[in-house]
């Protein structure tokens, strides 16, 4: 079975995947989610996680928010190093939501429009704090103001990603995140025994 294999931070990451993977993914491709209990869970046992795993046609993507970490390009070189410890640093790719997923779904305010059902924030989207929202400082809490409260962090995410456009690129990090999922299918898709589109 081919298999894309996520391994996230939170519970809000996965409900964001459930919603637009259905969407993107070539159907051929089996997506699994397995989320941990926070950043330092993640850290802690990937490397045992991505050992561990016996199917020889699965990629794994591992995807965390930045946070606080200071600097975005050591972090992923940190969880790069762990899939190499791990064996699968071949089959393996990071992506980094800057700073927090958030960020994705302030780049795509219609997303949020259609998915909590909040009217009038498409008009926000060319105003400076949204063109590029990747460089705001607490995407959370500016969703949460934003919504006046509507955002919550896993019905939010799950609702919000049924809308996501995979295409917009106001956010780099998601854009990379699909780049990279493209990546992955690519590459499940050139394995032996898969059949024709």
């Amino acid at each position: 079975m081919k298999e894309l294999v996520f391994l996230l931070e939170e519970a809000s990451a996965k409900a964001m995947l459930e919603s637009l993977l259905p969407r993107i993914l070539h159907p051929d491709i089996f997506p699994r989610l397995i989320r941990f209990e926070g950043k330092q869970d993640l850290e802690r046992q990937m490397s045992k996680r991505l050992r561990g795993y016996v199917n020889p046609q699965a990629r794994f993507i591992v995807l965390r928010d930045q946070d606080n970490a200071p600097d975005c390009v050591a972090l992923k070189a940190q969880l790069i190093e762990r899939c190499r410890h791990a064996g699968r640093q071949d089959k393996s790719m990071v992506r980094i939501a800057c700073t927090e997923l958030e960020s994705y779904y302030l780049a795509d305010l219609s997303a949020v429009e259609q998915g909590l059902k909040v009217n009038d924030l498409v008009r926000l989207q060319p105003t400076a704090k949204f063109r590029s929202p990747d460089r705001l400082g607490n995407p959370s809490k500016e969703l949460h103001a934003l919504t006046s409260g509507a955002y919550q962090k896993v019905s939010g995410s799950r609702e919000i990603g049924k809308y996501l456009d995979a295409a917009n690129e106001r956010s780099s990090s998601f854009k990379n995140l699909v780049k990279g999922i493209r990546r992955m299918e690519r590459e499940l898709l050139a394995l032996p025994g898969q059949r024709e589109k």
